[in-house]
């Protein structure tokens, strides 16, 4: 997937000017807030699960390697096979190697927003294989050749008629005069091509919410069934999955499930929850005869003990992006990579680089939510902060910028300087403000003002007025005192 986050602010420029863009993000606005929301209501104990679900993860974290290692011993036990991928690369070559084993010209895949992060659809055409998605949405933007524009709704920004136009385009075998007119009908389309794809298949891959150390498994949730039938129909079975997705028990991962789905789409759980511990075994039904987990670092190792160590519990619910107003208008394709929202704005700079995604970081109001609905409790905009920290550390923020930090600090530093000088300028601006108190151009602040007015400040600074109260207090409290 190409790399685009270093033109975040043409992205963005470009999705504000897209109506259609906008008329679908109002799908978001309006729909998963509200049911999160009475998801939640109608949970009493939420809050206390969410400090539970941080307890756990924390736990994990601290201890990862010996998690790590318990697990894959008890999927080798399992019959099952381990593989270590340091870099995307190395995850790509171990999938291959795994898919050309098994002679397979078709791959199935689900509930896999990881292989995003690898280009593994690219690199799969590349090498003669042929990757089908059949996640509904991830489906549709990959017969439209496009990228998720949100972790769990993946085709959120379009609307009804592109994906009729798409399915008339490509699924050109069915009858040219059929009714697509109704959701209903796009969908039993959809669920029938794809049906023969699943026999096709010679290798399923799917992702993991969660992997368990106590018992080897891999666990998925989804809404739609074609995570098991990835799963079960191929004859090989590959679990993709970063590090941390790991949790000591069942238990564990019962206690997390039960914020996740509440804080992903408002439902009390996920239609499905499927659990895979190793291939078929002797009396099964069904199955996979092979079961392979490859266990993708690709940077995760290098947070551990960071500033950013808590981004690693993140169980990819989408509700920052979904309650954040700055997504809410450019959408997730403006980000420029795999991840999008406030959990792209941080895990994104860790894993491809603050020197090409720092204006994620950047692109934030600050407002909380994103936070404040976190279902792992994670400090979303504290991390951000740290990226700025570090993009200024490193000079990769514009000169301007990193000049007027510098002059500001020099009267910071110098608080007598300081209050003498705004108590000089305050008085000024306030004159200049006008009887409108605020401004539509200012020298210096022009990326301001061109799209919204800079409000004057008052003829006195805070300091001068905090300190005329506190006058006006004492002079009040010495008079009261005087008459009694």
């Amino acid at each position: 997937m190409q790399i685009t986050s270093p033109r975040f602010k043409q992205n963005a420029r470009e999705a504000l000017a897209d109506p259609q863009l906008q008329k679908a993000m109002g799908n978001v606005r309006g729909g998963f807030i509200d049911k999160r929301q009475a998801a939640i209501d109608a949970l009493p104990e939420f809050d206390a699960l969410r400090d539970n679900a941080r307890a756990i993860k924390d736990h994990t974290l601290a201890n990862l390697d010996l998690y790590l290692e318990a697990y894959e011993a008890k999927v080798r036990a399992a019959g099952g096979f381990v593989h270590w991928a340091e870099t995307a690369e190395d995850a790509r070559n171990v999938i291959l190697d795994i898919c050309r084993a098994a002679g397979a010209r078709t791959v199935t895949k689900g509930k896999s927003m990881i292989t995003e992060e690898i280009g593994l659809n690219e690199f799969f055409e590349k090498n003669g294989v042929s990757p089908v998605e059949t996640d509904l949405g991830e489906y549709i933007i990959q017969l439209r050749g496009e990228h998720p524009s949100h972790i769990i709704a993946p085709a959120v920004h379009l609307n009804k008629e592109q994906v009729e136009e798409d399915f008339r385009r490509v699924h050109d075998h069915l009858p040219a005069a059929r009714d697509l007119s109704e959701p209903e009908a796009l969908l039993g389309e959809a669920r029938r091509v794809l049906r023969a794809k699943y026999f096709d298949a010679d290798v399923g891959i799917t992702g993991a919410n969660f992997l368990v150390a106590e018992t080897g498994s891999s666990i998925i949730v989804t809404n739609e069934g074609n995570g098991d039938l990835t799963q079960i129909l191929p004859k090989v079975h590959i679990v993709l999955a970063s590090l941390e997705k790991i949790v000591p028990t069942l238990e564990d991962a019962a206690q997390i499930l039960r914020v996740l789905a509440r804080s992903a789409t408002g439902q009390d759980m996920s239609v499905y929850t499927t659990v895979s511990t190793g291939p078929r075994r002797p009396g099964d039904p069904d199955g996979p005869e092979e079961y392979h987990v490859v266990l993708l670092d690709n940077g995760r190792s290098s947070m551990l003990g960071t500033e950013f160590q808590d981004m690693l519990r993140c169980i990819r619910c989408g509700a920052c992006m979904n309650h954040c107003p700055v997504y809410h208008e450019i959408g997730g394709h403006a980000y420029g990579w795999v991840y999008p929202g406030p959990m792209g704005a941080v895990l994104t700079p860790a894993l491809i680089g603050v020197d090409k995604a720092g204006h994620l970081p950047n692109a934030s109001t600050f407002c909380g939510r994103c936070e404040s609905v976190c279902p792992m409790r994670i400090p979303l905009p504290k991390m951000m902060r740290h990226w700025r920290e570090r993009e200024f550390e490193r000079g990769l923020n514009p000169a301007t910028a990193r000049g007027g930090l510098k002059f500001w600090a020099f009267f910071a530093k110098r608080p007598r300087l300081y209050r003498l000088a705004t108590s000089m300028a305050v008085p000024v601006l306030s004159l200049l403000g006008g009887r409108k108190g605020r401004f539509r151009s200012l020298p210096l602040a022009g990326g301001w003002t061109k799209y919204r007015d800079l409000p004057a400040p008052e003829s006195r600074t805070f300091m001068q007025q905090w300190h005329g109260r506190e006058t006006s207090k004492q002079e009040t409290g010495g008079k009261q005192g005087a008459a009694r």
